[in-house]
Protein backbone atom coordinates (compact mmCIF):
# COMPACT_ATOMS: atom_id res chain seq x y z
CA UNK A 1 0.00 0.00 0.00
CA UNK A 2 0.95 3.52 -0.70
CA UNK A 3 -0.24 6.75 1.13
CA UNK A 4 -0.73 10.50 -0.21
CA UNK A 5 1.89 13.21 1.02
CA UNK A 6 -1.02 15.43 2.16
CA UNK A 7 -2.36 12.40 3.95
CA UNK A 8 0.69 11.19 6.08
CA UNK A 9 1.45 15.21 7.01
CA UNK A 10 -2.09 15.50 7.81
CA UNK A 11 -1.98 12.68 10.43
CA UNK A 12 1.34 13.56 11.86
CA UNK A 13 0.89 15.53 14.52
CA UNK A 14 -1.68 13.16 15.72
CA UNK A 15 0.72 10.69 15.65
CA UNK A 16 3.55 12.14 16.98
CA UNK A 17 1.01 13.12 20.30
CA UNK A 18 -0.09 10.17 20.18
CA UNK A 19 3.56 7.98 20.90
CA UNK A 20 4.41 6.58 23.90
CA UNK A 21 7.83 8.59 24.91
CA UNK A 22 8.66 6.35 27.45
CA UNK A 23 9.55 3.45 24.54
CA UNK A 24 10.34 6.49 21.95
CA UNK A 25 13.52 7.20 24.47
CA UNK A 26 14.42 3.35 25.10
CA UNK A 27 15.07 2.44 21.35
CA UNK A 28 16.92 5.97 21.56
CA UNK A 29 19.12 4.31 24.29
CA UNK A 30 19.11 1.18 22.60
CA UNK A 31 20.94 2.57 19.87
CA UNK A 32 22.96 4.90 21.81
CA UNK A 33 24.73 2.01 23.40
CA UNK A 34 25.06 -0.23 20.07
CA UNK A 35 27.86 -0.73 17.72
CA UNK A 36 26.12 0.48 14.60
CA UNK A 37 23.43 2.94 15.32
CA UNK A 38 21.97 2.17 12.11
CA UNK A 39 17.46 2.58 12.06
CA UNK A 40 15.92 0.34 9.18
CA UNK A 41 13.04 2.54 9.07
CA UNK A 42 9.78 0.27 7.23
CA UNK A 43 7.00 2.02 5.26
CA UNK A 44 9.10 5.08 6.07
CA UNK A 45 6.66 7.45 4.14
CA UNK A 46 7.92 10.83 4.03
CA UNK A 47 10.23 10.17 7.03
CA UNK A 48 7.69 10.68 10.55
CA UNK A 49 9.35 7.95 12.01
CA UNK A 50 12.42 9.76 11.70
CA UNK A 51 10.86 13.33 12.81
CA UNK A 52 9.60 11.37 16.02
CA UNK A 53 13.06 10.74 17.19
CA UNK A 54 13.21 14.67 17.53
CA UNK A 55 16.95 15.59 17.89
CA UNK A 56 18.38 12.35 18.18
CA UNK A 57 17.43 11.34 14.44
CA UNK A 58 20.98 13.47 13.96
CA UNK A 59 23.15 11.22 15.79
CA UNK A 60 22.06 7.72 13.94
CA UNK A 61 22.26 6.12 10.45
CA UNK A 62 18.79 5.41 8.83
CA UNK A 63 17.88 3.50 5.84
CA UNK A 64 14.37 3.86 4.94
CA UNK A 65 12.78 1.55 3.25
CA UNK A 66 9.21 2.06 0.85
CA UNK A 67 7.96 0.85 -2.24
CA UNK A 68 6.93 4.56 -3.17
CA UNK A 69 10.10 6.67 -4.86
CA UNK A 70 8.06 9.69 -4.17
CA UNK A 71 7.46 9.27 -0.53
CA UNK A 72 11.17 8.11 -0.06
CA UNK A 73 12.54 11.01 -2.06
CA UNK A 74 10.86 13.63 -0.37
CA UNK A 75 12.02 11.76 3.02
CA UNK A 76 15.49 12.24 1.83
CA UNK A 77 14.79 15.97 0.52
CA UNK A 78 13.29 17.24 3.80
CA UNK A 79 16.50 15.42 5.84
CA UNK A 80 19.31 16.11 3.65
CA UNK A 81 21.43 17.10 6.29
CA UNK A 82 21.01 13.50 7.77
CA UNK A 83 22.78 10.41 7.40
CA UNK A 84 20.01 8.79 5.18
CA UNK A 85 20.21 6.37 2.19
CA UNK A 86 16.91 5.39 0.52
CA UNK A 87 15.53 2.01 -0.56
CA UNK A 88 12.48 1.22 -2.62
CA UNK A 89 12.09 -2.10 -1.73
CA UNK A 90 8.89 -4.32 -1.85
CA UNK A 91 8.35 -4.80 2.16
CA UNK A 92 6.75 -8.05 1.58
CA UNK A 93 10.51 -8.85 0.08
CA UNK A 94 12.04 -9.48 3.65
CA UNK A 95 15.09 -10.96 2.44
CA UNK A 96 15.83 -8.09 0.47
CA UNK A 97 15.74 -5.68 3.64
CA UNK A 98 19.15 -3.90 4.31
CA UNK A 99 19.57 -5.11 7.75
CA UNK A 100 23.14 -6.19 7.84
CA UNK A 101 24.77 -3.83 11.21
CA UNK A 102 21.37 -2.75 11.46
CA UNK A 103 20.61 -2.17 15.71
CA UNK A 104 17.10 -1.53 15.23
CA UNK A 105 13.93 -1.97 12.91
CA UNK A 106 11.29 1.07 13.36
CA UNK A 107 7.73 1.40 11.54
CA UNK A 108 4.84 3.26 12.24
CA UNK A 109 1.21 2.41 11.95
CA UNK A 110 2.56 -0.49 9.86
CA UNK A 111 1.86 -3.66 11.14
CA UNK A 112 -2.23 -3.78 11.35
CA UNK A 113 -1.95 -4.15 7.70
CA UNK A 114 0.83 -6.87 7.57
CA UNK A 115 -0.03 -10.46 7.46
CA UNK A 116 1.02 -12.99 10.60
CA UNK A 117 3.49 -14.95 7.77
CA UNK A 118 4.82 -11.56 7.15
CA UNK A 119 5.50 -11.17 10.53
CA UNK A 120 7.07 -14.45 11.32
CA UNK A 121 9.61 -13.92 8.58
CA UNK A 122 10.62 -10.41 9.51
CA UNK A 123 10.90 -12.25 13.30
CA UNK A 124 13.12 -14.44 11.91
CA UNK A 125 15.52 -11.90 10.32
CA UNK A 126 15.62 -10.08 13.35
CA UNK A 127 16.67 -12.83 15.44
CA UNK A 128 19.06 -13.76 13.22
CA UNK A 129 21.31 -10.38 13.07
CA UNK A 130 20.03 -9.69 16.78
CA UNK A 131 18.12 -6.58 16.02
CA UNK A 132 15.82 -4.67 18.22
CA UNK A 133 12.16 -3.58 17.24
CA UNK A 134 10.12 -0.58 17.28
CA UNK A 135 6.46 -0.77 16.18
CA UNK A 136 4.72 2.19 16.86
CA UNK A 137 0.88 3.31 15.92
CA UNK A 138 -0.44 -0.27 15.66
CA UNK A 139 -3.99 -0.20 15.63
CA UNK A 140 -6.36 -2.01 18.44
CA UNK A 141 -9.64 -1.77 17.42
CA UNK A 142 -10.78 0.56 19.72
CA UNK A 143 -12.24 4.06 19.15
CA UNK A 144 -14.76 6.55 20.58
CA UNK A 145 -16.72 8.85 19.53
CA UNK A 146 -18.68 12.09 21.33
CA UNK A 147 -21.44 12.99 20.87
CA UNK A 148 -22.71 9.30 20.54
CA UNK A 149 -24.83 7.75 17.29
CA UNK A 150 -26.51 4.98 17.69
CA UNK A 151 -24.66 3.38 14.58
CA UNK A 152 -21.13 3.56 16.13
CA UNK A 153 -21.06 -0.01 17.35
CA UNK A 154 -22.09 -1.20 13.83
CA UNK A 155 -20.02 0.81 12.51
CA UNK A 156 -17.05 -0.12 13.95
CA UNK A 157 -17.22 -3.95 14.18
CA UNK A 158 -17.77 -3.36 10.18
CA UNK A 159 -14.50 -1.45 10.06
CA UNK A 160 -12.66 -3.71 12.28
CA UNK A 161 -13.78 -6.67 9.75
CA UNK A 162 -12.20 -4.27 6.84
CA UNK A 163 -9.20 -4.13 8.85
CA UNK A 164 -8.68 -8.14 8.08
CA UNK A 165 -8.16 -7.58 4.39
CA UNK A 166 -5.49 -8.45 2.28
CA UNK A 167 -3.67 -5.16 2.16
CA UNK A 168 -1.07 -6.25 0.34
CA UNK A 169 1.09 -8.24 2.96
CA UNK A 170 -1.84 -10.98 2.80
CA UNK A 171 -4.40 -11.53 5.34
CA UNK A 172 -3.89 -8.47 7.72
CA UNK A 173 -4.03 -8.75 11.80
CA UNK A 174 -5.88 -5.36 12.16
CA UNK A 175 -6.27 -4.66 15.86
CA UNK A 176 -4.35 -7.97 16.75
CA UNK A 177 -1.24 -7.11 15.56
CA UNK A 178 0.41 -5.52 18.38
CA UNK A 179 -0.37 -8.98 20.53
CA UNK A 180 0.45 -11.02 17.63
CA UNK A 181 4.03 -9.79 17.33
CA UNK A 182 4.55 -9.37 21.11
CA UNK A 183 3.46 -13.09 21.73
CA UNK A 184 5.60 -13.80 18.64
CA UNK A 185 9.17 -11.99 19.74
CA UNK A 186 8.64 -12.95 23.45
CA UNK A 187 8.78 -16.59 22.05
CA UNK A 188 12.04 -16.29 19.95
CA UNK A 189 14.13 -14.36 22.48
CA UNK A 190 13.09 -10.89 23.31
CA UNK A 191 12.10 -8.33 25.87
CA UNK A 192 9.07 -7.20 24.74
CA UNK A 193 6.90 -4.23 26.08
CA UNK A 194 3.56 -2.99 24.98
CA UNK A 195 2.37 0.85 25.66
CA UNK A 196 -1.34 2.56 24.67
CA UNK A 197 -0.44 5.26 21.69
CA UNK A 198 -3.50 6.43 21.33
CA UNK A 199 -5.07 9.40 19.26
CA UNK A 200 -7.00 12.21 20.70
CA UNK A 201 -8.89 13.76 18.38
CA UNK A 202 -10.60 17.66 18.65
CA UNK A 203 -11.22 20.72 17.40
CA UNK A 204 -8.20 21.44 16.22
CA UNK A 205 -8.02 18.05 14.60
CA UNK A 206 -11.04 18.53 12.40
CA UNK A 207 -9.63 18.23 9.35
CA UNK A 208 -8.10 15.06 10.18
CA UNK A 209 -11.23 13.72 11.56
CA UNK A 210 -13.21 14.42 8.71
CA UNK A 211 -10.96 11.99 6.57
CA UNK A 212 -10.65 9.56 9.08
CA UNK A 213 -14.89 9.34 8.96
CA UNK A 214 -14.48 9.70 5.05
CA UNK A 215 -12.15 6.57 4.91
CA UNK A 216 -13.88 4.55 7.65
CA UNK A 217 -17.26 5.01 5.56
CA UNK A 218 -15.99 4.33 2.68
CA UNK A 219 -14.62 0.70 4.19
CA UNK A 220 -17.73 -0.47 5.07
CA UNK A 221 -20.40 1.17 2.69
CA UNK A 222 -20.33 -2.16 0.68
CA UNK A 223 -20.86 -4.26 4.13
CA UNK A 224 -23.84 -6.67 3.27
CA UNK A 225 -24.63 -5.99 7.16
CA UNK A 226 -25.04 -2.58 6.93
CA UNK A 227 -27.27 -0.75 4.27
CA UNK A 228 -26.04 2.58 2.73
CA UNK A 229 -28.15 4.92 4.19
CA UNK A 230 -27.30 3.90 8.61
CA UNK A 231 -23.90 4.30 6.77
CA UNK A 232 -24.71 7.81 4.95
CA UNK A 233 -26.48 9.29 8.24
CA UNK A 234 -23.46 8.32 9.94
CA UNK A 235 -21.04 9.91 7.79
CA UNK A 236 -22.70 13.15 7.77
CA UNK A 237 -23.47 12.96 11.63
CA UNK A 238 -19.78 12.56 12.47
CA UNK A 239 -18.93 15.62 9.82
CA UNK A 240 -21.07 18.27 10.98
CA UNK A 241 -19.84 16.99 14.70
CA UNK A 242 -15.94 17.02 13.46
CA UNK A 243 -15.62 20.42 14.58
CA UNK A 244 -17.17 20.54 18.36
CA UNK A 245 -17.06 16.83 18.71
CA UNK A 246 -13.98 14.52 19.83
CA UNK A 247 -12.46 10.82 19.18
CA UNK A 248 -10.16 8.95 20.72
CA UNK A 249 -8.59 5.68 17.88
CA UNK A 250 -6.89 3.25 19.64
CA UNK A 251 -3.30 2.31 19.14
CA UNK A 252 -0.14 0.35 20.70
CA UNK A 253 3.14 1.01 20.42
CA UNK A 254 5.49 -2.29 20.76
CA UNK A 255 9.32 -1.99 21.66
CA UNK A 256 10.81 -5.99 21.39
CA UNK A 257 15.11 -5.46 22.04
CA UNK A 258 17.47 -9.13 22.66
CA UNK A 259 17.85 -10.84 25.33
Amino acid sequence: MSFSIAWLDLREPADHAARDLNLLQRSVEWLRQANHATVVDLGSGTGSTLRAFGEAAKTFQWRLIDIDKTLLNEANRRHSDLSITIHPINLTEIEQLPLKNAALVSASALFDLASRQFCDRLIKRLQTHNIGLYAALNYDGVTGWWPNHPADELILKSFNRDQLRDKGFGPALGPDAAYYLADRLHMSGFDVSIKPSPWHLGSAEQQLTEELVRGIASAVVGDPSLDAKTVEDWLNFRLDNAKDGSCIVGHLDLLALPR
